[in-house]
C-alpha cells in the first residue's frame, strides 16, 4: 500500500507539472499579433498528455493492487514521459530564437521534470518486476 501512495502520488505531481506548468507556472511565449508560437502548440501537447494521461495513469497506480498490473500501467507512464520528453525538442518544437521564454524556461523545466518523471518510472517498474503477488 505505502508503494502504490508514493509512486501514485510522485507520478500525479509530475503529471500535473508537465500539463499545468507551460500555462502558469513557467510560461510560454504570449501570442504576438494574432499569432499563436510553436511552443503554444507544444504546451498545448503537454497539457494533453501530462494531465489526463500521466496523471490518469497516477491515478490508476494508487487503486490498482496487483503488481502485474501496475507494471504495465508504470510501462505506460515511462512510455507517456518520453513522449512529454520528445514533443518540445523534436515533435513539435519551440521558437527559434533562443532568447525566447519558452527555450530559457519551460523547455528546461519540462526536460528536467519529464526525466524526473522517467527515473520515477523505471524504479517503480525494477521494484515491481522483482515484487512477488
Amino acid at each position: 500500500m505505502k508503494n502504490r501512495i508514493i509512486s501514485g502520488g510522485s507520478v500525479i505531481v509530475f503529471g500535473l507539472l508537465i500539463a499545468l506548468g507551460p500555462q502558469f507556472l513557467f510560461k510560454v511565449c504570449p501570442v504576438v499579433d494574432g499569432m499563436y508560437m510553436k511552443c503554444h502548440w507544444s504546451a498545448r501537447a503537454e497539457m494533453g498528455i501530462g494531465g489526463p494521461l500521466i496523471a490518469g495513469l497516477g491515478i490508476a497506480l494508487i487503486f490498482f493492487a496487483s503488481p502485474k498490473i501496475r507494471l504495465g500501467l508504470t510501462i505506460g507512464v515511462f512510455l507517456a514521459g518520453v513522449l512529454a520528453l520528445l514533443i518540445p525538442h523534436t515533435l513539435i518544437g519551440g521558437c527559434s530564437m533562443h532568447s525566447m521564454p519558452c527555450r530559457k524556461v519551460a523547455f528546461p523545466a519540462i526536460t528536467v521534470i519529464s526525466i524526473l518523471l522517467l527515473i520515477a518510472a523505471a524504479l517503480n517498474a525494477a521494484y515491481l518486476a522483482r515484487k512477488k503477488e
